[in-house]
């Protein structure tokens, strides 16, 4: 591009708002009189570089009837004590051992993959039905296709009379532009034809959109244009009184890894004073800091972005960890002017702390770059290596023991306590169930003596997908836990006390000879109830359902708290493996008796690590990096 473009062009503003993305209101307009007599020097930018763009994407801102049945329950007289219950079956003590604590149970709903894998089982029931799709055309191929040809790129730069002539054939569309630099983006196309597409709306039109220049700066810094995308930015600069969010993001992004990388800083400077940068912003200049040298910098802004509340991405931290090793090997003595050794081991730490107060999980490629940085430490002999955890809670590799799931007295009462104020007594609970309910309910749970098992009656019924077998399956669930000698609440519904085929009259009755039962309101929610009475309990008491209780853990009111909730929901949620058949034992999935987080002691550090690509956000990973140390 270069100044020889920008000599021969003059500037012509149209009012727009700064700092919002306002389409084509803003633009600059070429002196050309006579569009075909364009000189050929601005035809446009330059032809530095013809690589194939990656793909990117810009970044915008833009009344109660309850039966005790207490008739047929003898639990009380049959009950373990408070702490043997569970940590006793775990060690083999008891005469019988609960199934979900057994030497080889399934994996917990909790484990990493999970999700993927019921979602693969569940594309293959379908798979047949897709097959059909695909013999008869099915729509959705033939919508992509149509989409597509609305707006074809070509295969190579094109002139201005065949960019006109391809136009026409389009129709003429209002913002044909616009579109075919997203065609020319979306299929990777040559810098070359998105340069003759700009060149043919200079000549057309005798203007460039503020729009236009923006998605074509999307395509130089997603392909890694940076000389590019350096002429774009003294354009736009010398042309718009200000920028938007997505440009100035695109230009920390592009000058970040170059040479140029600390106008990356005053153009985030210039940003604060708008708007909070994005975690993305910092990361990209932070990225560039530790790869030049200049730690103090990029301490600096890692501190800005905490400070704002901001989480780092995985990519920051990577560069943290890598970026000071290198330092230490290839700068030495210069660098310890400016942050000591130490310190930069201090605030490494605090970032293995950070993840463990925010329960993050490092992928496998940041988890290699902390193992390798633990190891280039001078005279502290770390060693690092992949591991498991048994199913007791005890690192394979060191023989250490995990940090309990099960949450202290302080934890449970602080747990207990947001969770009556947020979830069974928040602003919606009269959705979900009537006052006089609640209270009796309350009531009903105080009568009581404290319940080992809660189970949510209407959702394991639904296991099966036969609704003939609804109370034989609800009945098989309270036979079994009831035969481990537990005291046992059934949260249901009125309409299961009336006899029909999914709901046998004497499998009813003989649940609630087995347990002790509460139905509400056919119109009443469940999972508050549940909630309410398990943590009532005590915290030897788990509860069976297959619901993950996303939406009440959403309604805590900090990130801390919803943790706290997950920890005890991952140490107290039982659920039932597979499907209910007749003459089948029951099984539930495994209870982990560890935390999974970051944890550390004097002479060690074990990381749960991410080594899938598609984990769900109510999934644990199952690896660890187990870090020791020989003094």
């Amino acid at each position: 591009m270069g100044s020889t473009w920008i000599l021969k062009v003059r500037i012509c503003l149209k009012p727009f708002k700064p700092f919002f993305y306002q389409g084509s209101s803003a633009f600059y307009t070429l002196n050309t009189s006579k569009s075909s007599q364009l000189p050929l020097s601005a035809r446009f930018l330059c032809t530095r570089d013809t690589n194939p763009i990656p793909g990117d994407r810009q970044t915008n801102r833009g009344n109660s009837g309850h039966t005790d049945g207490q008739g047929g329950v003898n639990n009380s007289t049959n009950r373990r004590r408070e702490g043997e219950l569970w940590d006793g079956a775990a060690k083999g003590r008891g005469r019988s051992s609960p199934l979900w604590q057994r030497p080889s149970p399934p994996k917990s709903v909790f484990a990493a993959g999970t999700a993927k894998r019921m979602a693969e089982m569940l594309k293959r029931k379908t798979s047949q039905v897709s097959q059909d799709e695909e013999q008869d055309g099915g729509k959705p191929e033939g919508r992509t296709r149509r989409g597509a040809a609305k707006v074809q790129p070509p295969d190579r730069p094109l002139s201005a009379a065949e960019w006109r002539t391809l136009k026409e054939s389009l129709g003429n569309p209002q913002r044909f532009d616009i579109q075919m630099m997203c065609a020319l983006f979306t299929s990777e196309t040559q810098l070359d034809i998105a340069k003759s597409l700009l060149t043919f709306v200079a000549m057309e039109t005798g203007t460039l959109s503020y729009e236009l220049l923006l998605r074509y700066l999307t395509l130089c810094v997603s392909g890694g244009h940076d000389a590019e995308v350096f002429d774009v930015y003294d354009i736009m600069r010398g042309s718009f009184p200000s920028l938007d969010t997505g440009a100035s993001s695109l230009f920390i992004k592009s000058f970040s890894r170059t040479e140029r990388w600390r106008e990356a800083v005053g153009i985030l400077r210039e940003v604060k004073k708008v708007f909070t940068p994005s975690a993305r912003n910092y990361g990209d200049i932070i990225a560039a800091a530790m790869l030049n040298g200049d730690t103090t910098t990029a301490w600096t802004l890692y501190g800005e972005l905490i400070e704002n509340g901001l989480s780092p991405h995985q990519e920051t931290w990577d560069a943290m960890f890598k970026g000071v090793r290198k330092t230490e090997e290839e700068r030495g003595e210069e660098e310890a002017e400016a942050m000591s050794q130490s310190e930069h081991q201090e605030r490494l730490l605090g970032i293995l702390l950070y993840m463990r107060n925010n329960q993050i999980y490092p992928q496998h490629s940041l988890a290699g770059s902390i193992k390798t940085w633990f190891e280039s430490l001078t005279g502290q002999r770390w060693t690092g290596s992949w591991t498991g955890a048994t199913p007791k809670g005890v690192c394979r590799c060191c023989g250490s023991e995990l940090e309990s799931i099960q949450l202290t007295a302080e934890e449970y009462q602080q747990l207990k306590d947001r969770v009556m104020t947020d979830i069974i007594q928040g602003r919606d609970v009269f959705n979900k169930t009537t006052p006089e309910e609640l209270e009796r309910f309350k009531a009903f749970v105080e009568r009581k003596p404290a319940f080992d098992v809660v189970v949510d009656g209407l959702n394991v019924a639904n296991i099966n997908k036969d609704k003939s077998r609804q109370s034989e399956s609800l009945l098989a669930v309270v036979s079994e836990l009831e035969g481990q000698g537990l005291t046992v609440l059934v949260l249901g519904r009125k309409h299961m006390l009336r006899p029909s085929r999914s709901w046998e009259r004497n499998n009813m009755k003989l649940i609630q000879q087995k347990a002790h039962c509460f139905f509400t309101d056919n119109i009443s929610e469940d999972d508050p109830f549940l909630l309410y009475a398990t943590l009532h309990s005590g915290n030897q008491c788990r509860f069976v359902s297959r619901d993950l209780m996303r939406d009440h853990k959403a309604c805590l009111p900090d990130g801390a708290t919803r943790r706290l909730f997950f920890k005890w929901q991952r140490g107290h949620q039982l659920v039932v493996d597979g499907y209910v058949a007749a003459g089948r034992r029951v099984r539930f999935q495994s209870i982990t008796s560890y935390d999974t987080i970051v944890q550390t002691s004097a002479d060690s550090w074990h990381v749960p690590y991410d080594d899938t690509e598609d984990r769900s956000t109510y999934e644990v990973p199952q690896r660890w990096l187990c870090l020791t140390t020989k003094h």
